[in-house]
């Protein structure tokens, strides 16, 4: 699976933005989808991540609240729609997909990584 992030973008705080993930090459539909982003200096860190048929959805501790992730298999992407920005979200957010897996945080090894997408919060 080929992954494609995109809708990064400067925004000021309180403001709002979706980052698109499309994905091609193979059936997407058995992927999990995760959203992680990583700022200068700092880890990487978990964001979100939605399984296969969407059962599972997780947030991290940072975003819950002010995020939503989903996705649309019939166009092959997940979505990140974040609202409620503020400076600390500034950051590249990276998308990544792994077979069959529930739950993306525990560290392991993604199957697939997309490019990333610079998300600027600023006044």
């Amino acid at each position: 699976v080929q992954l494609q992030a995109s809708g990064g973008g400067l925004v000021q705080p309180g403001g709002s933005l979706r980052l698109s993930c499309a994905g091609s090459g193979r059936s997407f539909i058995p992927y999990a989808i995760a959203w992680f982003r990583q700022a200068p200096g700092k880890e990487r860190e978990f964001v979100a991540s939605v399984s296969g048929g969407s059962f599972f959805k997780y947030y991290g501790d940072s975003v819950k609240g002010r995020f939503t992730i989903s996705r649309d298999d019939a166009k092959s992407t997940v979505y990140l729609q974040m609202n409620s920005l503020k400076p600390e979200d500034t950051s590249v957010y990276y998308c990544a997909a792994r077979l069959g897996a529930r739950d993306m945080r525990d560290g392991a090894d993604n199957d697939y990584w997309g490019q990333g997408t610079l998300v600027t919060v600023s006044s």
